[in-house]
């Protein structure tokens, strides 16, 4: 389950590449890690420019990005596990004769079959997108016209009642500049719109809300229900979803509107929410990027070094990851056959998924303050563990030359 906006509110670019930039920043959409721009990271022995280092490390941290959307749960791409394995097979290359041992289809033409499913799905996927965003330039265009769309027929009979109403020299509003009755404006239109969304009063549920709702009405919305998040604290993401949730059904899409509108601002990780400042508690630009920072630092993932432990004879594997939360990436790596550590890789297929065990080692401890290479201390971090465990040989799955990545 995805819980931050980082991969949900991404566009098709972002996701491909891997991360999302800001003016200031890149942010690593697998794992949240941010690379500030203007900064040199050392790699091995080299120097690494911000867009550069954070390519090396989606290569180094999670393989692909591919690897990474393919493992994740069923409800945010809506994939089998038949048709994850089938694309990780042929994103590695393997022929359908290949593909057929591994998926142990019947024959060649099952395999056949099955990519044939996968370009019906990738149709269907690129004609809803389209629908989709012919829809959301649709009612972004409503909100500039203030959400009147129209007919000609309409346009007519309001047109003649205008007339009417001009030649008659009297009534309110014809040639005096006023409202025409029946259509309000400005803060009583906004109650309006508010009095058919929230019928039992602002502090009661919404109806009639979904992706459907006009533009203009999901700002008006998103503006009434930030009243309920008090200025000045800090709301972890589920603290946010048990203010939502009895709101509205599809709370996801009302706490994403929250954001996209500036009525609640969050960290790139989706870790901290807070109510948007008003424009009596807008800060400048250098201490909101100083507040910023301090959250970011208080919200910070956990890596560090862990092993994979084979249950059934006590082999270890030792690695590292810059967030523990990911480690799942392996694991689908291995259920996958596409592991980086062959040995590994070879004990899994053969004693089974159920034999091994995830087990963290060791939490790699960042500095507040300075700058950082987090690769180099998680390299040192793997190396300090090696020399402990020896996971080499019979007692485990790691290579001597391993050591020496430490010290590069």
């Amino acid at each position: 389950m995805i819980d931050s906006d980082l991969l949900t509110g991404a566009s098709l670019d972002e996701l491909k590449q891997g991360y999302r930039e800001s003016a200031d920043s890149f942010t690593c959409i697998c794992c949240g890690q941010r690379v500030e721009k203007g900064v040199v990271y050392p790699v091995d022995d080299r120097l690494y420019e911000a867009q550069r280092y954070i390519r090396h490390h989606i290569a180094a941290a999670h393989g692909s990005v591919f690897a990474h959307l393919v493992g994740l749960d069923k409800s945010a791409h809506g994939l089998s596990d038949l048709q994850r394995r089938l694309l990780t097979l042929l994103y590695d290359g393997r022929s359908d004769d290949e593909i057929k041992k591994a998926l142990g289809a019947g024959s060649l033409s099952t395999i056949r079959n099955h990519r044939f499913i996968l370009r019906e799905k990738e149709r269907q996927a690129r004609l809803f997108l389209a629908i989709m965003e012919l829809l959301n330039e649709r009612l972004t265009g409503d909100e500039t016209t203030g959400g009147r769309t129209r007919s000609r027929a309409g346009r007519a009979a309001s047109g003649e009642a205008q007339g009417a109403g001009g030649r008659a020299g009297s009534g309110e509003g014809a040639g005096d500049g006023r409202a025409v009755r029946g259509r309000p404006r400005g803060a009583a239109s906004d109650q309006a719109i508010l009095a058919r969304y929230f019928p039992h009063g602002l502090e009661g549920p919404l109806q009639h809300f979904g992706g459907s709702t006009p533009m203009k009405h999901k700002r008006i919305i998103a503006a009434a229900v930030a009243g309920r998040f008090a200025p000045g604290r800090r709301y972890s993401e589920r603290e946010v979803n048990e203010i939502l949730e009895p709101i509205a059904e599809d709370y996801v899409l009302l706490r994403r509107l929250l954001v996209d509108f500036g009525y609640l601002s969050r960290l790139p990780d989706g870790s901290q929410y807070w109510r948007g400042e008003t424009d009596q508690e807008r800060v400048s630009p250098v201490d909101r990027r100083k507040e910023l920072k301090r959250l970011a630092r208080e919200a910070k993932t956990e890596g560090g070094v862990f092993q994979v432990r084979n249950s059934k004879n006590g082999m270890v594997w030792i690695g590292v990851t810059p967030n523990f939360r990911s480690l799942n990436g392996h694991r689908f790596q291995l259920e996958m056959g596409s592991h980086k550590c062959r040995e590994l890789q070879q004990a899994w297929n053969e004693f089974g998924p159920d034999a091994f065990v995830f087990e963290p080692l060791e939490t790699l401890e960042e500095p507040e303050t300075g700058y950082f290479d987090r690769d180099d201390a998680l390299k040192k971090l793997k190396r300090k563990w090696l020399e402990k465990l020896q996971p080499f040989g019979d007692r485990g799955y790691n290579l001597p030359s391993e050591l020496d990545e430490g010290n590069r």
